[in-house]
C-alpha cells in the first residue's frame, strides 16, 4: 500500500526496515493473537488467510495447534516482513500483496485472521479492505480482527489511552499503537458479529470475530 493508505505507521519501504526489530515487541501481541484464533476456531481441513501477516506470530501459534489448517496462505506489503517469517508447513504459503486488491478468486477462504493490522488503514481505506476479505471468503466464511483498542473501564483503560496519546502524538513513530474498535466497520462491510473478547496482556487488545450474512 502507499504511505497515504496508513496512519502514519510508514507505506512497505518503512516496514521493510522494522523488520528485523518488529519480532523484540511480539511478546505484547501474543496473548491477543492466541485468543483471536481460539474465536475463529480453524479446523484442519480449511484454507485460512493471515491478512497482514507481519514477521508471522499468527503462523507460529498456528502451526503449533494439534490440527492445523491444511492450506494457510499469509499475505503482506513488506518483503522486509515476509523474508522474516518463520519456515512455512507443506502447503502453507506466503505472497506479497495489496490488501485492498487481493489476487485471489471470490471464496478463496474458509477463515480469515486480520491481526494487528486494520488499525493502521486510513479511514477511507478500512471498507476497501474488508470488503476485499469479505469478497474471499466462501458463504459463512469466518473474519476474526485483533485490534489495539480502549477497553470500556478498568486498569487496560488507562495504559490504552497513554499508547493512543502517544500514537497520535507521534504518528511517523508510534502510528502503530492507534486504537481501533472495527465493529462498526464490520457490520457495514456485511458481518455479522459473533463474539467479542479483551486480550489485557500485553497491548490493551479488542479481538471481534465475524461471519457472513
Amino acid at each position: 500500500m502507499s504511505r497515504s493508505a496508513w496512519h502514519g505507521a510508514g507505506g512497505p519501504e518503512d516496514w521493510d526496515r522494522h523488520a528485523s526489530l518488529y519480532s523484540r515487541q511480539l511478546w505484547l501481541e501474543r496473548a491477543s493473537v492466541r485468543t483471536a484464533l481460539a474465536l475463529l476456531g480453524a479446523r484442519g481441513d480449511e484454507r485460512v488467510l493471515d491478512a497482514g501477516t507481519g514477521t508471522g506470530e499468527v503462523l507460529r501459534q498456528l502451526g503449533r495447534v494439534h490440527a492445523r489448517p491444511r492450506a494457510v496462505t499469509a499475505v503482506d506489503f513488506s518483503v522486509g516482513m515476509l523474508a522474516s517469517l518463520p519456515p512455512l508447513p507443506c502447503g502453507w504459503c506466503a505472497q506479497l500483496c495489496d490488501l485492498r486488491a487481493l489476487p485471489h478468486a471470490s471464496g478463496s477462504f474458509d477463515a480469515v485472521i486480520a491481526s494487528y493490522v486494520l488499525h493502521l488503514l486510513a479511514s477511507c481505506d478500512l471498507p476497501v479492505v474488508l470488503d476485499e476479505l469479505r469478497r474471499v471468503l466462501r458463504p459463512g466464511g469466518r473474519l476474526v480482527t485483533v485490534t489495539p483498542a480502549l477497553p470500556p473501564r478498568g486498569p487496560g483503560r488507562a495504559l490504552a489511552a497513554v499508547l493512543e496519546r502517544a500514537a497520535r502524538s507521534a504518528p511517523a513513530r508510534l502510528g502503530g499503537l492507534h486504537a481501533l474498535d472495527p465493529r462498526a466497520a464490520l457490520s457495514a462491510a456485511g458481518f455479522t458479529l459473533a463474539a467479542a473478547r479483551w486480550s489485557l496482556r500485553g497491548y490493551p487488545s479488542l479481538c471481534v470475530l465475524g461471519t457472513l450474512r
